[in-house]
């Protein structure tokens, strides 16, 4: 019966997720966006920041502050 647990613990040990996995690359819209100072925002940005692109492949807003107010 012991044998069983052993195995248990082998398959536990192989399938497990490895701990450095790491999200993939931010997308070319993103690093634009950030690089101009900008921040992403799902649905509207807030009242003193302007709409300046998309972040995540068109799904987020790039907000950036507003020079004007």
């Amino acid at each position: 019966m012991r044998i069983l647990y052993f195995f248990f613990a082998v398959f536990v040990f192989l399938f497990q997720i490895s701990p450095g996995y790491t999200q993939p690359p931010p997308l070319e819209d993103t690093i634009a966006c950030r690089s101009l100072a900008g921040f992403c925002k799902a649905g509207a940005c807030p009242p003193t920041h302007v709409v300046s692109g998309t972040c995540h492949g068109g799904l987020l807003n790039c907000c950036k502050k507003d020079i004007f107010s």
